[in-house]
């Protein structure tokens, strides 16, 4: 993985894929993990193993570019 593909990701993707994960909710060991890429993407020096960067491309072409589900106003 690149650095400005790390970047692209950590910044723009990863966000979306941390909420949609968490909005689910069933899966923890998932969620230990997109926290776990997000606490260390804050470090300069971290770069992704390639296991881990693998799983977070697969993540990111799964939930972090597909549009966010329309969501139903209570009161109109």
């Amino acid at each position: 993985m690149t650095d400005s593909e790390l970047d692209e990701i950590l910044t723009f993707r990863w966000p979306i894929v941390m909420r949609r994960v968490m909005a689910d909710g069933s899966d923890e060991w998932l969620k230990g993990f997109v926290r776990s890429i997000a606490r260390h993407g804050k470090r300069p020096s971290w770069r992704p193993t390639v296991k881990q960067a693998q799983i977070m491309r697969r993540l990111v072409s799964e939930l972090g570019t597909a549009p966010e589900p329309m969501m139903e106003v209570i009161e109109r």
